[in-house]
């Protein structure tokens, strides 16, 4: 995503995830990153009340203050989302603005878990406006540039 978003510059709104890692190269956490390079914690391995996925506990707040502003695409623009997975779906703010995005006249990336992270995620696996992508280790590398191409706004 984050290719594609170097690719898309100036023609898209949106954000990426990154995970977080100590000094020793383990993951800790993840943080969020608007393209417009505002970033924010999303998770981190941490004890204490509040959502959790797995040993993250999610930083529901930090997400919305990046990532909703991001969500605000304008038409003839692109909108990037990485990810709709069980952390950023704990915002119910996020599934209202996404499932809105969905039902604009905007062209859309976004990346899902393969299977499962619920019914909203079910719900836009079985759009019939949406295509699916397997990123593989055959095709990640030329993906961001089919996908940019497939995306960029048609010149005037």
């Amino acid at each position: 995503m984050r290719k594609v978003a170097d690719l898309l510059r100036g023609v898209a709104s949106g954000f990426y995830t990154e995970e977080v890692r100590d000094d020793k190269g383990q993951r800790i956490g993840f943080q969020v990153i608007s393209l417009e390079g505002k970033q924010g914690e999303l998770a981190r391995k941490a004890p204490g009340p509040g959502p959790r996925v797995g040993s993250y506990l999610v930083n529901v707040k930090d997400f919305e203050r990046i990532a909703l502003p991001s969500l605000e695409a304008e038409a003839g623009r692109v909108l990037l989302i990485d990810e709709i997975g069980k952390m950023e779906c704990c915002s119910e703010e996020f599934i209202r603005r996404v499932g809105r995005a969905f039902e604009a006249e905007i062209s859309i990336l976004a990346t899902i878990p393969l299977r499962g992270g619920g019914d909203f995620i079910d719900s836009i696996r079985r759009r019939q406006d949406v295509e699916t992508i397997l990123v593989a280790r055959e095709n990640r590398e030329a993906l961001p540039e089919q996908l940019a191409a497939k995306l960029s706004p048609p010149l005037p």
